[in-house]
C-alpha cells in the first residue's frame, strides 16, 4: 500500500516549487505600457503580484483535498498554484470548485466522494483524515467532528490573528460567498468567527470581482489600532496586499480631497459625545450649511444679476434668481456641486433673454457668460465658499446660529450642552474632540460628496454612534458592506440597540442580518460563565453555545491582593505554549506593569503598541481587548472594570467582552464582590 502521507508531501513540495517559479516569472517581466505613466502603473501591479506570491514556509499551501464522482481531484489551498502548462496544482479556496470542500455533506455531496483534511506542523504534513461521503455510518457517527479540524480550531495562538481557511464552517462559508451587491450584517457571539468571516469575505470578493474591487478599493474598519494590528496579517496571508485598514477616527481626521486634517486635542463628556453622535445632528449641520445661501436682495443691487454683452446689459430679476437657488437646494446635491452649477444656471437665464431678443446664442456663449466676472461675482455672493471647521465653529460658538439651525430638532437643554462655554476666537484656534471630528466629516460631506469604495468591512459596528455609522456608510455609498458585531458587546453610551438601526444609519436598510451563535474558539466553561450576564445586558439575544469538545478551564479566585496574585498566575501560564492576556481596569495598569516587570516577565502593553515588540504575554486595559483573543486570560477585579464605565449596563457589557477573550482557560481574581450575576 503506498505511503499516502509521503505522496501528499511530494505534492506539497511540487506546489512550493511551482509557486516559486510563478513568482520568479513575475519578477522577470519588464513593464511595457507604451508610456512612462503606464509603465509605472504596470510596474506597481507586477510588484503587488510578486508580493502575493511569497511563500510562507511555516504553513502549508494546501490543507484539504476533494475527490469527485467525475474522477477529478482538487487540492484546496490558500492561493491558486499552476504548473508551467497552466494546469492547477493547488486550487484557491475561493474558487467555485472549492466550495464543496466546506459545504459537502452526506445529505448533499455536491459531487464529492471523499473529503481529505491534512494535519500540518511547521509547514510539513503530519497527518491526514478521509471522510467518505458515500459510506454508510452509524447514526451516532454521522456528522462526527473531524479530529484534525478540532485540533486546528483549538491550536494555541501566539501573535497576530491567522486566517481560518482550513476550518471555515458551512454557515460561515455561506456568508463569505454572499453576493457582491448584498450587505451582510453578522450578529456573532464571542468565538463564532465573525471577524474572520468578514476578512475572508473581503478576500473572496477580491478574488471573484477583482477588477471592480481593486479599482474602487476595499476598506476594513476596526475599533482601534490594537485590533487592526491583531488582524493585519490575515489578508496578506491570503494573497491580498492592497486592502486598506483604518479606525473610524482615522477615517474622519486625516486629510482628504477638498478638506484638511483634523487634530483631536480635547475630550467631551460622555453626555456631550453622545449628543454629538446623534442622528439628529446630521439635520442640524445640513441646515447650517445651506443657510449660507443668501437672499438675492441682501447681496445684489436690486436683487438682480446684471450681465454686460457688448453694448447691452441683460438683467436676471431677483425672483428668477430665487427660483434658481430654490431649485438647486431641492435637488439633494452637495453644496459645492450646487455652487458649481449656479453660474451655468444664471448664464442659461441670460441666454433665454438673448433668445427672446432675437439672438441665436450657442453653448460657447453660455460658457462665456458663466465665466464672466459679473456672473462669478454674483454666484460667489449668493453661495459663498465654506469650510467644515468654520461651519462647526459658528454652530458651537454662536447661540443664535445654533438655535436657527436646530429649531424643532434639539431642545434648549441640548443646545446648551453643545455650546462652548468659552468659544475660541477663530475656527483655527478650536480644540476639536473625537466627536467633533465626526461632525466635521458630516459637514464635509454636505459640502462635497465623500468618495465611495466598492466594499467596506466594518467590525464592532455595535459600538458606533449614528454619525459614525453615517461616516462609514458614505465610504460605501455605491458599494456594499459586511457589518460585524455583537449587540451584547456594545460598550459605548451610544451603542446600538438593534442591527436594523445600524443598517439604517449606514444607508443599507435592505441589508440581511445573519446570526452566528456556535462558538468555535471560546470553550464552554468560559462562554457559559460569561453568558450569565446576558439577561441583564442583552435580554433579546439567544445564549451562545460552544461546539468544542474541550470544555476549557475556569478559575474564579478571591484574593486579598488580586494584582500580585494575577502576576503569579501569569508567570505560571507563560511557561506553557500559547499567548497570555492580563486584563485590568485602566487605573490598575501601572501597578500591573510594575508587578510584571518586578517578576521578570517580558510583556507588551496594548495601550502602547508602538513601544513594545511582540510578546507572548500582553497587558491590556479592559477598554482595548475587544476583538482580540488569547489562549489564557487572567482578569483582575471585575467590579473595577464595571465601575470604570459611565453606567452599570455599559460596565457589564465591557466585562462580558473581557471574560470572552480566552481560548483555553480563564482565571478571574477579585477582592471586591463580583457582580450579582456572577456571584
Amino acid at each position: 500500500m503506498p505511503d499516502v502521507l509521503a505522496e501528499e508531501q511530494l505534492h506539497l513540495d511540487r506546489a512550493r516549487a511551482e509557486l516559486d517559479r510563478m513568482r520568479r516569472h513575475t519578477l522577470s517581466l519588464t513593464p511595457d505600457g507604451g508610456d512612462p505613466l503606464a509603465d509605472e502603473a504596470l510596474a506597481w501591479m507586477l510588484e503587488q503580484r510578486a508580493a502575493s506570491l511569497v511563500d510562507d514556509p511555516s504553513t502549508t499551501l494546501f490543507f484539504g483535498r476533494t475527490d469527485h464522482d467525475s474522477g477529478e481531484r482538487f487540492h484546496i489551498g490558500r492561493r491558486h498554484v499552476t504548473d508551467d502548462a497552466g494546469d492547477p496544482v493547488v486550487v484557491d479556496w475561493r474558487a467555485d470548485v472549492s466550495r464543496a470542500f466546506y459545504r459537502a455533506s452526506r445529505a448533499e455531496r455536491e459531487g464529492v466522494v471523499v473529503r481529505r483534511r491534512f494535519g500540518v506542523e511547521r509547514g510539513r504534513l503530519t497527518a491526514y483524515e478521509d471522510e467518505h461521503l458515500l459510506a454508510a455510518v452509524a447514526p451516532e457517527e454521522d456528522g462526527h467532528a473531524s479530529a484534525i479540524l478540532a485540533r486546528e480550531i483549538e491550536r494555541p495562538r501566539s501573535g497576530p490573528m491567522r486566517d481560518i481557511v482550513a476550518t471555515i464552517q458551512p454557515e460561515q462559508d455561506v456568508l463569505v460567498r454572499a453576493d457582491v451587491a448584498t450587505t451582510v450584517c453578522v450578529q456573532g457571539a464571542p468565538g463564532t468567527g465573525k471577524t474572520a468571516v468578514g476578512l475572508h469575505r473581503a478576500a473572496w470578493l477580491l478574488y471573484a470581482h477583482r477588477d471592480r474591487l481593486t479599482r474602487q478599493g476595499v476598506l476594513v474598519v476596526g475599533p482601534n489600532h490594537a485590533f487592526l494590528s491583531h488582524i493585519a496579517a490575515v489578508l496578506p496571508a491570503l494573497g491580498e496586499v492592497q486592502v486598506e485598514q483604518s479606525t473610524v477616527e482615522d477615517l474622519v481626521t486625516r486629510a482628504a480631497e477638498g478638506r484638511k486634517a483634523v487634530a483631536v486635542r480635547a475630550e467631551d463628556t460622555a453626555e456631550v459625545a453622545t449628543l454629538k453622535g446623534d442622528a439628529r445632528i446630521a439635520e442640524v449641520v445640513r441646515r447650517a450649511v445651506w443657510s449660507a445661501v443668501a437672499a438675492p436682495r441682501d447681496v445684489l443691487p436690486d436683487g438682480a444679476v446684471v450681465v454686460t454683452r457688448g453694448t447691452r446689459r441683460w438683467r436676471v430679476p431677483g425672483y428668477l434668481v430665487e427660483d434658481l437657488l430654490a431649485e438647486l437646494g431641492s435637488r439633494g446635491i452637495r453644496y459645492e456641486a450646487a455652487r458649481n452649477l449656479l453660474p451655468q444656471r444664471l448664464a442659461h437665464s441670460v441666454l433665454q433673454l438673448l433668445e427672446a431678443a432675437g439672438d441665436s446664442p450657442d453653448d460657447a456663449v453660455q460658457d462665456a457668460v458663466a465665466r464672466s466676472a459679473e456672473v462669478k461675482r454674483a454666484a460667489k455672493a449668493l453661495m459663498p465658499p465654506q469650510e467644515p471647521a468654520k461651519v462647526l465653529w459658528r454652530l458651537l460658538s454662536d447661540p443664535e446660529f445654533l438655535a436657527a439651525s436646530s429649531d424643532g430638532v434639539l431642545d434648549d437643554a441640548e443646545r446648551a450642552l453643545l455650546r462652548w462655554d468659552r468659544p475660541p476666537r477663530t475656527a483655527g484656534a478650536a480644540r476639536w474632540t473625537a466627536a467633533d471630528a465626526v461632525v466635521l466629516d458630516e459637514i464635509a460631506d454636505q459640502l462635497q460628496r465623500t468618495p465611495s469604495r466598492a466594499h467596506v468591512v466594518l467590525d464592532e459596528a455595535q459600538d458606533l454612534s449614528a454619525l459614525q455609522l453615517r461616516a462609514v456608510g458614505r465610504r460605501c455609498s455605491t458599494g456594499a458592506a459586511t457589518v460585524l458585531g455583537d449587540i451584547a458587546q456594545g460598550t459605548t453610551p451610544w451603542s446600538a440597540r438593534s442591527w436594523e438601526e445600524v443598517l439604517g444609519h449606514l444607508g443599507k436598510p435592505g441589508g440581511t442580518v445573519e446570526v452566528l451563535d456556535r462558538g468555535f474558539r471560546v470553550p464552554s466553561a468560559v462562554i457559559d460563565y460569561a453568558a450569565k450576564l446576558l439577561p441583564r445586558i442583552a435580554p433579546d439575544l439567544s445564549t451562545p453555545t460552544s461546539v468544542r469538545e474541550d470544555p476549557g478551564r475556569l478559575d474564579v479566585v478571591a484574593s486579598a491582593d488580586p494584582v500580585a496574585d494575577a502576576v503569579a498566575v501569569v508567570v505560571r501560564l507563560a511557561a506553557a505554549e500559547g499567548s497570555v492576556g492580563l486584563v485590568v481596569a485602566a487605573p490598575a495598569l501601572e501597578e500591573a506593569a510594575a508587578a510584571l516587570t518586578a517578576a521578570g516577565v517580558g510583556f507588551a502593553r496594548l495601550d502602547r503598541p508602538e513601544a513594545d515588540a511582540p510578546q507572548r504575554v500582553a497587558l491590556a486595559p479592559a477598554s482595548l481587548v475587544k476583538g482580540l483573543e488569547f489562549d489564557r486570560v487572567v482578569v483582575v477585579e471585575p467590579a473595577a472594570i464595571v465601575a470604570a464605565e459611565p453606567d452599570e449596563r455599559t460596565g457589564l457589557r465591557r466585562l462580558y467582552v473581557v471574560l470572552t477573550r480566552a481560548v483555553t482557560a480563564l482565571t478571574v481574581l477579585h477582592a471586591e464582590p463580583l457582580p450579582a450575576e456572577l456571584a
